[in-house]
Order: C-alpha cells, then sequence, then structure tokens
C-alpha cells in the first residue's frame, strides 16, 4: 500500500513533496505555516487577504490607521464611494508580506500566495493588478488565483519580468469555469503551471451554488478535468482540495489523476497557525451538526462555517474607511445594504442584528468568522484531550508528516504533553 512519500508533484524538472497548505486569511495560514511547509519539502500559501491589515500585525505598520484617518469623515456616511486604498500602500504591505516570509525561506519546498479576485478594494481592476504584481516582485515562488474566475489576471501580469517564471495557477470547481479561463488567456501563449481543483467539502467560501454544493463529489470533478487535459494533450498538474483527511485520502486522488492534494482543515489547529487558541478549541470541539453552509458573505459565494461563529447575526456598523475589502467598484457592499435595512426597520435601537450578511472584514480580521471544512468535526480524533478538558494543539510538522507517512486511513497522535 503507498503513501503520500510515494509520490512527487513535478514543475519541470523541479520535484516537491505533493502536499500543499491551502491560503486561508485573514492570516490563518501565517508565514510560519507556509514555512513549515516549504521546510518540509512541500508548498505553503501565504494569503493576501486584507494584506495592509496582516502587515499592521506582523510588521507594526500603521496602513489601516492611516487609511482610517483619511477618510474618518466618512463613517457615518452609507454612500462608501470615496473610500479607495491607497496603491502605493497597498503595493508596500504586499512587498513586506511576501518579501520577509521568501527572505525567511528554508528547504526545498515552495511558498505561494492565494490571490482572491473576490477582494474588490473599490477599484477590482488596479488594486488586483497591484496586488499580483508586487507579490511577485517580491520573490513570491508562485501564485494561486482563487474567488473568482480570473478571466484578465494573466493579462494584468504579463508585462512583469517573472510572469513566465513563477508558477501560476487557479482553483476552480468545474470543467467549464477551467475551459473559460484557458479560453480567455489562449492568447498570452501561457498556460497555467497547476490546477487546483476545490470540491463541495471544502472550508471558507464554496465555487457551488447553495443549492447545489451536495449534488457534486471532487473525485468526479477531478477525473472529468483530468480527462479533458488528456483529451487536448495538456500536461498540466492538478492538485485536489476539498475534505482530504487522512494521507489515504490523498493516494486515492492522486492514483486516480491528481498530482497533489491541498489541505487546510487539519492545520487550522497547528500552533504555527493564525487562529487564537481559544477558537482552535471551539474547532476541536464541534461536531457535525455544529458545521454550516451559508450565505452571509457579502462575496455572493456559500461559505462553510461553525454555526456558533461570533460574525454570524452581528450588526455592527460596516467599517469600511479602514477596512473595505469587499467594496465593488462603485462602493456598494452587500453587507451594508442589509446594515442599514436593519437599521431602518429598527430606529430606536442600540444595536441591530442582521442575519442574512456578515461585515466579513471585521470578523474576518478579528478571528470571528469561524470557517472550516466539512470534516472539523473530526479534529478532535487527531489529538489527545487533556486534563482540563481542552485538546492538545499540534505541531504542523506532526501533521504534514501524519499525512506524508500514513497508511489505512489511520491517524497518528501526538506524544502527551
Amino acid at each position: 500500500m503507498k503513501c503520500v512519500d510515494d509520490f512527487r508533484l513535478k514543475f519541470g524538472k523541479r520535484e516537491v513533496v505533493p502536499i500543499m497548505i491551502g491560503g486561508m486569511g485573514v492570516d490563518i495560514s501565517t508565514a510560519e505555516l507556509a514555512l513549515e511547509a516549504a521546510r518540509l519539502g512541500g508548498v505553503g500559501h501565504i494569503s493576501d487577504a486584507m494584506v495592509p491589515t496582516v502587515a499592521d500585525r506582523r510588521f507594526n505598520t500603521h496602513f489601516v490607521k492611516q487609511k482610517l484617518k483619511q477618510y474618518k469623515y466618512n463613517v457615518a456616511n452609507t454612500d462608501k464611494s470615496a473610500v479607495q486604498f491607497d496603491l502605493g500602500q497597498l503595493e508596500e504591505a504586499t512587498r513586506m508580506h511576501v518579501g520577509r516570509t521568501m527572505e525567511a525561506k528554508q528547504g526545498e519546498g515552495m511558498i505561494f500566495i492565494n490571490c482572491m479576485e473576490k477582494l474588490t478594494m473599490n477599484g477590482p481592476k488596479d488594486t488586483l493588478k497591484v496586488r499580483l504584481n508586487a507579490a511577485l516582485d517580491a520573490g513570491i515562488d508562485g501564485i494561486t488565483l482563487s474567488a473568482g474566475l480570473h478571466l484578465g489576471s494573466f493579462a494584468l501580469m504579463e508585462e512583469n519580468s517573472r510572469f513566465r517564471d513563477a508558477k501560476l495557477g487557479i482553483i476552480v470547481s468545474s470543467l467549464r469555469a477551467l475551459q473559460l479561463f484557458l479560453r480567455k488567456n489562449a492568447k498570452l501563449n501561457r498556460l497555467p503551471d497547476f490546477i487546483i481543483i476545490e470540491g463541495p467539502l471544502a472550508g471558507g467560501h464554496l465555487g457551488f451554488s447553495i443549492d447545489d454544493w451536495k449534488k457534486y463529489n471532487l473525485q468526479t470533478i477531478v477525473s472529468e478535468i483530468h480527462a479533458y487535459l488528456v483529451q487536448e494533450k495538456l500536461d498540466i498538474p492538478l492538485v485536489a482540495a476539498g475534505g482530504i483527511f487522512t494521507g489515504s485520502d490523498a493516494v486515492s486522488f492522486m492514483e486516480n489523476g491528481a498530482a497533489a492534494v491541498q489541505v487546510a482543515t487539519r492545520f487550522t489547529v497547528a500552533k504555527e497557525c493564525g487562529l487564537p487558541e481559544q477558537v482552535q478549541q471551539e474547532y476541536f470541539k464541534a461536531n457535525e451538526e455544529d458545521i454550516e453552509v451559508n450565505t452571509i458573505s457579502p462575496t455572493g459565494y456559500p461559505m462553510r462555517m461553525l454555526r456558533n461563529s461570533p460574525a454570524i447575526g452581528d450588526g455592527i456598523r460596516p467599517n469600511c474607511e479602514a477596512y473595505g475589502y469587499l467594496l465593488d467598484g462603485n462602493g456598494s457592499c452587500s453587507y451594508i445594504e442589509a446594515y442599514n435595512r436593519e437599521v431602518a426597520l429598527h430606529p430606536t435601537a442600540r444595536k441591530v442584528k442582521v442575519m442574512d450578511k456578515t461585515c466579513l472584514c471585521t470578523h474576518m480580521r478579528n478571528f470571528d468568522c469561524w470557517t472550516c471544512g466539512h470534516y472539523t468535526y473530526r479534529l478532535k480524533d487527531t489529538t489527545r484531550k487533556l486534563d482540563n478538558g481542552e485538546y492538545q494543539i499540534l505541531s504542523a510538522e506532526h501533521i504534514f508528516n501524519d499525512y506524508l507517512y500514513s497508511k489505512d486511513h489511520l491517524i497518528a497522535l501526538p506524544v502527551s504533553q
């Protein structure tokens, strides 16, 4: 019986361990977590979600405070169209986040950055172009395009000197989405270096409708896309993602069309993960019925999370002047609309409840939106329960090696504390 270590993910002549750790924002996939993946020979992701906010946390910069000071006059205004990001500061924050991470990199693995198209930032094209090119300029090994079709993203990078050097890939959840991407970018004569196929059991935002996600199966999608690539004579590595909980799960995909797997849920309870330990304990305690897929994200995508997330129903005032990462090109966000609706319906209330949407920027920044994968309820089976009733936090190295060497769907427990 094979284990993950019997396989390798190939980028040309370069080979890495076929384990990617997904890019969980905001700063849940920390630089420390990505660096561990690279040190161990795999691929780690950092996320560029709310990167000025992350830079403030990592480097004691003041990007958020400066933005809030600039637009504080607009806080009470329902019209957020005036709130713009300083592109120079956005570039600086991205360069710092990526550059410092790459400077610290050791080992034979690689570090990618996950870049969400749905972070429209009241300037979708300009802000995305800055984020992509700043990451390339700062030396990132690769970029994973996520949360969107990214039909124009390659074109935003084509003039960069590293456009054909860095590894560029995209996350899709269907063959149709991949075909649209390939067709749109055909004139650039630049294929993606990898394709991550994310199934319906993944954590966070899902690439399926709220009504349809249960109808799909990751292996079916992987097989369909693999057959298409063979038919078109396209040699692009496929990476299966979503619901891959054991090394044996990973082997099954790599024996059936995938070149690697992307995993994330089990790393949410690693010491190197950005989640506060009290939140990690909530993940450990969760049962299957405590996990839901809802539509509270202003992005329009369904999102899987713990149903006791503090973000659900919390009607805080929109913090667009400080954050505003989900403002569309007209300065609108569906949470602003939902919040204003509830304020109008309850004019005397000191605080309103908003059940249908959430201020994702604020709650992700505060680690109050507990996004998770479908199998989060199994995390308690990967560790030991301590005498105080809490669960032992794991090291990223322990989790990584368990994926790499385990067989028969067995999960190695950590050494007792």
